[in-house]
């Protein structure tokens, strides 16, 4: 098909116009509509004008085929019986979901090599929508379902998204408020060997937090492409917020490294969101040492720890403005309140479970705070046979590690 050729030639704001000619021309398609999901994953929105009756909003994980196309992230036709069928695809750009390509067909031309090429239509225009939105507001304005703050707008500015996937791992983030936020830090960054992903609490409500939020994250970003390591971001890091702010403000984060080869993480912890580990039946946190937030204090030095996930490890990330539990206090009723809200999405997906989480905790006892983050990081990893004797098995739900040494599973005796 000629998909690629016409998206590419066409003008940002007109790749749907463009998209309804080909369609039109190839597959006799009546009508092409696209909804994109709003920034609370509440509604599915048409990108206007809409040719078909799409033009309602949709819940994002509703009953309707539009919705149970975004939620399966599955391709779903309906009819077929009368003289037109309609195609409902997931349009998803490694990961992240977008919304849903609809597709208006005369019953005849209804086959599986259609329906197979509809699919590569969705995911060819996932990624025009990418490189479009750098140049046009259509598709963001879409995406509102109501007025963003000022806050939110430099924060969905300069966010890399809510999703990232790879063959190692599914990474899926949910924050609220989507549209009055604005302190909250997030960001990853893949390369052949590792994973470095980025969580930090926000630095309190307003314009002020945001500020706070966007040189820290740039700054990270500065010292991450400069080749430096973890401590060497999070020191740069707290430079710049301590040289701009003298320690009036500062920001809890937490950065990682994950090897996708091992599933080795190291981990700065510069007083952090919390972590939890689901890794079969045991939900727990995880204790790491933690260090001073960045730019409390002039010069401040950081260590990194390690830790390791195994495939079929969860991890899930809670950051809020409230004052985390100190390590080891399991028993607050923050602590209980996360650990069930966490063990009650054990049947849901990664892309799902965050805002899970989040509604979860806003029914529990105490709330939390307005401003909240939940990341999950679903741990697939990869078949290895690396020198140090760790051999990492497919198995589905089942993976495990093995050491060749101690033929345990994982290696009772460490440091192997």
């Amino acid at each position: 098909m000629t998909v690629e050729r016409a998206l590419r030639g066409a003008p940002p704001h007109r790749l749907l116009d463009s998209l309804r000619v080909d369609l039109a021309q190839q597959l006799d398609a009546l009508s092409v509509d696209l909804l994109l999901v709003d920034h609370g994953l509440t509604s599915l929105r048409p990108v206007e004008p809409a040719q078909a009756r799409t033009g309602a909003q949709h819940g994002a994980a509703g009953p309707g085929p539009e919705g149970r196309a975004f939620t399966s992230q599955q391709p779903y036709l309906f009819g077929g019986d009368g003289p037109t069928a309609t195609a409902y695809l997931p349009v998803t750009v490694r990961g992240e979901r977008y919304g849903v390509l609809v597709v208006v067909l005369p019953s005849g031309r209804v086959t599986p090599e259609t329906t197979e090429d509809l699919v590569h239509v969705a995911e060819v225009l996932g990624h025009a929508l990418r490189v479009a939105d750098r140049h046009t507001d259509l598709y963001r304005r879409t995406r509102r379902a109501q007025p963003l703050s000022v806050p939110a707008e430099m924060q969905w500015g300069v966010l890399p998204g809510r999703a990232c996937a790879g063959p190692e791992f599914d990474l899926h983030a949910y924050w609220e408020p989507s549209y009055g936020s604005g302190g909250h830090v997030l960001d990853w960054s893949v390369t052949e060997e590792e994973l470095q992903l980025v969580v930090a609490n926000g630095a309190g409500p307003g314009t002020r937090s945001a500020l706070v939020s966007t040189l820290a994250l740039n700054a990270i970003r500065n010292a991450r492409r400069a080749g430096l390591d973890l401590v060497g971001q999070a020191s740069l890091t707290d430079q710049a917020l301590y040289g701009q702010h003298r320690g009036d403000r500062s920001l809890s984060a937490l950065l990682l490294s994950f090897a996708l080869a091992s599933g080795e993480v190291r981990v700065v912890d510069a007083g952090s969101p919390t972590v939890w580990r689901r890794r079969g039946a045991v939900t727990e946190r995880i204790d790491l040492e933690r260090q001073l937030p960045l730019g409390m204090f002039e010069d401040t030095v950081y260590a990194t720890q390690r830790l390791r996930v195994r495939p079929g490890d969860r991890l899930v990330f809670v950051a809020c403005d409230r004052e985390e539990p100190s390590p080891g206090a399991t028993g607050t009723a923050l602590d209980r309140s996360v650990g069930r809200a966490i063990d009650g999405t054990r049947h849901l997906s990664g892309a799902d479970t965050p805002q899970a989480v989040v509604q979860a905790l806003r029914e529990a006892p105490g709330g939390l705070p307005e401003d909240v983050l939940v990341l999950c990081l679903d741990w697939r990893g990869s078949v290895i046979r690396g020198a140090e004797g760790m051999e990492s098995v497919k198995g589905g739900r089942a993976e495990y590690e093995v050491c060749a040494k101690h033929g345990t599973k994982p290696c009772e005796e460490g440091g192997c």
